[in-house]
């Protein structure tokens, strides 16, 4: 989805061009199974081998396996080239865990406070492999960061581009680098 108003004065996901979107979702069909896709989405260092972003620089910690879980991902949102915070960390906490269907995650960082936005996956099983549906929803972020009027950080592109390297990741066999040690 897209909030860039089309010719008809309504958005992508059928809003009217006064309506606020606040979420996103792209999908793709990836010719792989959903339990080796999921792999790659529970694993720190599967987000970091599949980030479009470039602001995810390496990640610490297990693969996660319920709601709650967490790991710390270093940042540099150099990347964006909107606020020169330097190196940082953040901690991504599992708010959906349903294996092999879903995992979201919001980002937990210094700054307060808190954002609340959540990035997810939704995964459906077809007969041409699985239909991954990556999402981005700040419908429920804090108001002061509402009232910033910043979102979305990522745009729809880099939602999609995101799709391409976790298929491009799959056909290579799944494999996430592991951490430096």
């Amino acid at each position: 989805m897209s909030d860039d108003a089309t010719t008809d004065g309504a958005t992508a996901d059928g809003a009217t061009a006064d309506e606020t979107v606040e979420r996103m979702e792209v999908q793709r069909m990836i010719p792989a199974d959903a339990a080796t896709i999921f792999r790659v989405l529970s694993d720190p260092q599967g987000h970091v081998a599949i980030d479009s972003s470039g602001m995810l620089m390496a990640a610490e910690g297990e693969p996660v396996t319920a709601v709650g879980d967490s790991f710390v991902v270093h940042m540099d949102r150099e990347a964006l080239n909107d606020y020169p915070l330097g190196l940082y960390d953040v901690t991504v906490s599992i708010t959906a865990f349903v294996p092999d269907r879903e995992i979201a995650w919001t980002i937990r960082g210094k700054i307060r406070p808190q954002i609340g936005h959540i990035y997810g996956y939704r995964l459906e099983p077809a007969d041409e492999g699985t239909l991954v549906t990556s999402y981005y929803d700040w419908s429920e972020i804090d108001p002061v960061w509402k009232e910033a009027g910043i979102f979305p950080i990522m745009s729809e592109g880099a939602l999609r581009a995101t799709l391409g390297i976790l298929d491009r990741t799959i056909a290579r066999g799944g494999v996430v680098p592991s951490p430096p040690a």
